[in-house]
């Protein structure tokens, strides 16, 4: 009875039925017929020819999300207006439900009309109603403004669990190639005690996070509002589905974070209010937009900062950082050490190694000289100072502490045949001049390498 409305209707459109349960639950969603500009989308989108009477999975990708939209418009009569991403296809749908008298009591229906795009839309995205504009605006003008931007993304997590009244709002970060995540920003409702910290989440957490890409499997969020979704989810990712029963976790909706589809992370909220799922949906869309690019901007910044201060080949700090650190001892306004223990270490023999074994087998020496040092040298500041030269610099230690670590260190390459370090150090505390300690280490350093070569010297006579 409704083909002709289909077939009268311009634009992409198709018939959907869905049949309803008692207690909010649904079963079958099947898209019964489409007018000619439907058939066509098909086509073309798909790949195959156009047949009526399927399931809806058949023209598009199984999604709780779409699922919800044809509940709630077939049996709550909701118009619904959505935007989403159809990862799997490249494409872009600007989607209108529309409820429509039924006969039966179980089965419902609505139609479905429906725009595609290659490109994401601005003027789509942007037609969003004022509660949500509102909080959108406000979140990023704080992402602009903040100068500090570890307590601007807590603040923003902050508003969005409080505007979706969560009990718990998180921010992870993903790195795919090193199969690593952290927790960025965390906000918890005050009276709710957490049984799974923030720091936990860095340790153990990335195989959880993993298995999110899966469930999405190409949708733009996870919303998890009722028990019927926990079940679907139950059935998809049950390891997930336990984490969240024992964290009393009844419901969920989740956004990744992407720039330059690339994902970076993702944003999260649980047991938020779902009387208002369509707007605390509509915020953390839009949100997760501004958030991942703020974030991308701050890891390239991160990234190229540990570029400029970091050695690229033993991963200790480089002589950029060292000239640095050295020239916060002359700023009055810089924090001043009660103490400081300055350590040169010259690798011996690099040169002979390079020339006999090849540069390959030089740097692999390096490393391997590097590794050494971070295990004597636990806490302290490691510097590749130069070619074959480290420095290492202790601050509010003893005496005793410096002499210590030298010594443990001369023991361990006692028992290496491969390295063989020239050390030399100062001390100093009270009235520090880091120039004079470190130009005395320089001395004691050469004094030993000297020793060193002549020993070697003597053993080849």
């Amino acid at each position: 009875m409704y083909r002709e409305l289909l077939e009268n209707y311009p634009c992409k459109a198709c018939l959907i039925s869905v049949d309803i349960y008692p207690e909010g639950k649904y079963g079958n969603i099947t898209v019964v017929s489409g007018n000619r500009a439907h058939a066509e989308e098909v086509e073309h989108i798909m790949g195959y020819s156009y047949v009526e009477n399927v399931p809806y999975e058949v023209y598009f990708p199984q999604n709780m999300n779409f699922e919800d939209y044809c509940y709630r418009c077939t049996a709550l009569k909701q118009q619904i207006h959505t935007y989403v991403e159809m990862a799997q296809k490249g494409v872009w749908v600007e989607a209108f439900f529309l409820p429509l008298n039924s006969v039966s009591e179980n089965k419902r229906y609505c139609m479905l009309s429906y725009n595609v795009s290659e490109k994401i839309s601005a003027k789509v995205m942007s037609e969003v109603p004022q509660e949500v504009s509102a909080a959108v605006i406000e979140a990023c003008v704080k992402l602009h403004e903040a100068k500090d931007f570890k307590e601007c993304i807590n603040e923003v997590i902050r508003d969005v669990r409080s505007f979706c009244e969560a009990r718990r709002c998180c921010i992870i970060l993903v790195d795919e190639e090193n199969r690593e995540s952290s927790c960025l920003a965390d906000s918890l409702r005050p009276e709710y005690t957490a049984v799974r910290t923030a720091e936990s989440m860095n340790k153990s957490f990335y195989s959880t996070a993993e298995s999110w890409k899966e469930t999405l499997a190409g949708s733009s969020s996870i919303i998890i509002k009722n028990e019927q979704d926990m079940e679907e989810l139950q059935r998809k990712n049950p390891v997930w589905y336990e984490a969240l029963v024992r964290n009393s976790v009844k419901t969920v909706v989740l956004f990744p974070l992407k720039y330059s589809n690339k994902l970076i992370g993702y944003i999260w909220a649980t047991n938020f209010n779902v009387d208002k799922v369509q707007v605390v949906k509509g915020v953390m869309e839009l949100v997760s937009y501004f958030i991942a690019s703020r974030i991308a901007n701050y890891l390239l910044v991160n990234k190229l900062e540990i570029m400029s201060t970091i050695d690229m080949l033993t991963g200790t700090k480089n002589r950029n950082a060292m000239n640095n650190r050295v020239s916060e001892f002359d700023d009055s306004k810089a924090f001043r050490p009660k103490s400081v223990g300055v350590i040169f270490a010259d690798l011996n023999g690099l040169k002979q190694t390079n020339d006999v074994k090849g540069h390959d087998m030089g740097d692999r020496l390096l490393k391997k000289c590097a590794a050494i040092l971070k295990q004597v040298f636990i806490d302290d500041d490691i510097y590749r100072a130069g070619g074959d030269e480290f420095m290492i610099i202790l601050t509010d230690c003893s005496f005793d502490q410096v002499e210590k670590k030298v010594d443990t260190l001369r023991k361990v390459c006692e028992t290496d045949e491969d390295v063989s370090f020239a050390v030399g150090w100062c001390y100093e505390d009270g009235d520090i001049d880091i120039r004079r300690a470190m130009s005395k280490a320089d001395e004691h350093m050469y004094a030993d390498k000297k020793e060193y070569y002549k020993r070697v010297s003597g053993e080849r006579t």
